[in-house]
């Protein structure tokens, strides 16, 4: 591979992009930052601080010092927050809307990117996440816009958090899915959104496998 690659996935929620991400990361022997996981650490925050994720005065206050750190441990991504492991704590359903909320504010927007361009630049990475080969990363050499159905993204979602353990109602969720869909796409900064540059691929009917032999192919072929 050429020195200091970088690929960009984005896509909405429950698309299957980290998932893709992280199997390309170990395809091509290179980091995988998920993106994600930084913010939905900041909305955990200001849930545990009392802060309502859309207000932007209060949350400014904390983003710049903010202790929120990744590391790399046993093959994995861990995230930190105040020193804490909160790796399993950022997945929880009520930590996944409130990520919605906060990731609209530009003051988070900002900072977030300023630590991923920071990692991107020193390393060949993979990042995943909403507008990282429209904003974060736009001289991304490689680019994918990976979606599917909201019914299965739900599907998905819904079989994740049951194995995990959590009590969820489909309907809900799905309800939750589309509303953020709707909010990432419509925020004012920053939105989700398909760069012009980016090669789209439905996961709708396709598995893991499948999907990574599609990016691969586009990949080899440059």
């Amino acid at each position: 591979m050429q020195k200091n690659i970088k690929i960009a996935l984005d896509g909405p929620s429950g698309s299957g992009k980290s998932t893709i991400a992280k199997r390309l990361s170990k395809e091509l022997d290179i980091l995988y930052l998920d993106t994600g996981a930084m913010y939905r650490a900041t909305a955990l925050k200001a849930l545990k601080t009392g802060i309502a994720p859309k207000d932007e005065r209060s949350v400014s206050e904390f983003i710049d010092k903010l202790d929120l750190k990744i590391k790399y441990e046993n093959g994995s991504q861990q995230t930190y927050l105040d020193g804490e492991n909160v790796s399993d704590k950022i997945r929880e359903p009520q930590v996944s809307m409130a990520a919605s909320d906060i990731s609209s504010l530009k003051c988070v927007r900002l900072k977030m990117v300023e630590m991923q361009r920071k990692i991107a630049s020193e390393t060949s990475c993979v990042l995943d996440g909403r507008d990282i080969g429209s904003y974060v990363l736009p001289d991304a050499d490689y680019k994918f816009y990976i979606t599917a159905g909201v019914d299965v993204r739900a599907q998905r979602r819904y079989k994740e958090l049951k194995e995990k353990g959590f009590d969820v109602d489909f309907d809900k969720l799905q309800k939750e899915i589309e509303e953020r869909d709707y909010n990432d796409s419509h925020r004012e900064f920053s939105p989700l959104v398909k760069a012009k540059d980016a090669i789209e691929i439905d996961t709708s009917n396709l598995d893991v496998e499948g999907v990574i032999s599609a990016v691969m192919s586009y990949i080899k072929k440059r």
